[in-house]
C-alpha cells in the first residue's frame, strides 16, 4: 500500500557542550541573557518527520511517498534519497528557502537548547494531495501550518484514509482546529504530553476524543503504549532497547510501525508490538535515520521480544 507522507524535510545540527548550561546561565542576569557555548562536537542528521517515517517504513519494505517542501540546499538529502529508492515525486523545492533546520545544542545532563528554522516547510500548502494519484493511505505529520489543514481536508476529500500525528505542531491549532482535524482523520497518533495538551485545547477527555476516529494511540516512552480503538483499551508493551543512544526520531519510528500494520490489516494488538519495536530499535542510534536493519532482521527481533512471529 503506498502511502503518501505529508510533513517535514529537515537537516538536524546536533552540538554538544561538554559542560551544564546552569553553570554558565546566572538566574539573575537572565533578563541580559548572552552568552557563547563551545561545542568541539557537531554532526548534521538527516531528519524531519517525513523522512524519518519514510526512512523506517522502507525498512520495512512498505511503499512511502513523500510529499514535502524543501529548499535550494536540499541536494544532498535528494541524494540519500535516490540511495533509499525512495521516490522523490511529490517533494517540491522552493528556490528562495533554505530547507527547513533545527540547531540543537546538548548539555552534559541532556539538556537542550534548540533554534528551529521552518524554511520551505511554511510553503507546505503549495503542494495538493490530488497530486499523488496512487496514495492508498496517508499520514499528516508536523508540518506547516496552512499546509497540514489543507491536507486533512484533501484526503478527506479524496477518500484516502489517513492518520493524524500533530506532534511538535500541536501549539498551532485551537481546540476547535483540532477537533476538525479528527472530524477529517481516521486515526490519531500522541504521546502522552500531546494527549493531555490536546485534552485542555478541546475540553474533552481523551476518551472521548478516541471516539472521533477509528483508533486513537498515546505513547508513553518506556511505559509502553496505549491503543483506544473498537470501544476497547490495547495495553502495548515497550520494547527493552539493546542501549539509549537518543529519542530523536523515536515517534516517528514508532508511527512507520503503525502505519505498515494498518497497510497489512492486523489487529491493533500485533500492529502496535511493531510500532513497539521499532522505537526501540531507532533510540539504540544517534539520529533519526541511522539504524540499518532489514525486514528479516526486524522480524526476528520481533519474535525475540513477543515469542511470536511478525507475519500472522
Amino acid at each position: 500500500m503506498k502511502t503518501l507522507i505529508c510533513g517535514s524535510m529537515a537537516y538536524d545540527t546536533i552540538m554538544v557542550f561538554g559542560d551544564r548550561f546552569q553553570n554558565h546561565i546566572l538566574p539573575e542576569k537572565i533578563h541580559i541573557l548572552s552568552v557563547a557555548f563551545l561545542v568541539p562536537e557537531m554532526r548534521r542528521e538527516f531528519g524531519g518527520t517525513a523522512g524519518n517515517i519514510a526512512y523506517n517504513l522502507k525498512l520495512l519494505e512498505g511503499e512511502p511517498l513523500i510529499m514535502s517542501t524543501v529548499g535550494h540546499d536540499f541536494a544532498d538529502y535528494r541524494q540519500r534519497l535516490d540511495t533509499l529508492d525512495i521516490p522523490q515525486t511529490h517533494i517540491r523545492e522552493v528556490p528562495e528557502a533554505f530547507t527547513a533546520q533545527a540547531f540543537i545544542t546538548t548539555d552534559l545532563d541532556d539538556n537542550q537548547i534548540t533554534a528551529f528554522h521552518p524554511g520551505a516547510m511554511s510553503h507546505a500548502h503549495l503542494n495538493q494531495v490530488s497530486e499523488a494519484r496512487d496514495a492508498q493511505f496517508g499520514i499528516i505529520a508536523p508540518d506547516g501550518r496552512e499546509g497540514m489543514q489543507q491536507h486533512a481536508r484533501q484526503f478527506h476529500e479524496a477518500h484516502i484514509p489517513f492518520l493524524f500525528d500533530p506532534g511538535q505542531g500541536l501549539p498551532m491549532f485551537s481546540g476547535p482546529e483540532i477537533l476538525e482535524f479528527l472530524d477529517l482523520a481516521d486515526y490519531l497518533a500522541v504521546n502522552d504530553y500531546e494527549a493531555q495538551l490536546i485534552t485542555e485545547k478541546t475540553g474533552l477527555s481523551f476518551e472521548q476524543l478516541a471516539t472521533r476516529v477509528k483508533a486513537a494511540v498515546v505513547t508513553k516512552g518506556a511505559e509502553g503504549s496505549i491503543i483506544h480503538a473498537e470501544g476497547e483499551i490495547i495495553h502495548i508493551p515497550a520494547v527493552r532497547p539493546d542501549n539509549i543512544e537518543d529519542p530523536t526520531g523515536c515517534g516517528d519510528a514508532y508511527r512507520a510501525g503503525l502505519i505498515y500494520g494498518i497497510s497489512k490489516g492486523w489487529p491493533w494488538a500485533r500492529t502496535g508490538r511493531l510500532a513497539s519495536l521499532m522505537g526501540a530499535i531507532k533510540i539504540a542510534h544517534r539520529g533519526g535515520q541511522n539504524h540499518r536493519l532489514t525486514r528479516a532482521e526486524i522480524a526476528s527481533r520481533f519474535e525475540q521480544a513477543f515469542g511470536i512471529p511478525l507475519d500472522p
